[in-house]
């Protein structure tokens, strides 16, 4: 008696699973998204304050951004305040330098 085998074709139905892998992470981490919180005149004022006095004692502080519904929390010391870009300049490490958004900040913290 011999086995009769359909070779390959028995394994194309399971060719779409690495595509079912990735929809279903992509959804999962969907899931996880906030909304970005508004900030009234008050907080925006201390997060001045706090970036002031940071830069002027030259000390490290943390801000959580909001990036594309997700909280990231960064920690540096703010080498810049631009102005007419509306961004801070903030060295993470020696002479690693990152740009972040005003309106992307949801906390300032100094870290003494």
């Amino acid at each position: 008696m011999a086995i009769r085998d359909r070779g390959k074709i028995k394994w194309r139905p399971a060719s779409f699973m690495p595509l079912g892998f990735e929809m279903t992470r992509a959804m999962f981490k969907d899931q996880e998204r906030t909304m970005k919180p508004l900030l009234d005149e008050y907080e925006k004022e201390e997060f001045d304050r706090s970036i002031a006095y940071a830069m002027e004692f030259n000390l490290s502080v943390k801000i959580n951004v909001w990036s594309d519904g997700f909280t990231e929390t960064i920690t540096g010391r703010i080498h810049y305040v631009d102005p007419i870009t509306l961004q801070l300049r903030m060295e993470l490490e020696s002479g690693e330098f990152q740009r972040i958004a005003f309106e992307d900040v949801l906390r300032v913290s100094v870290v003494e």
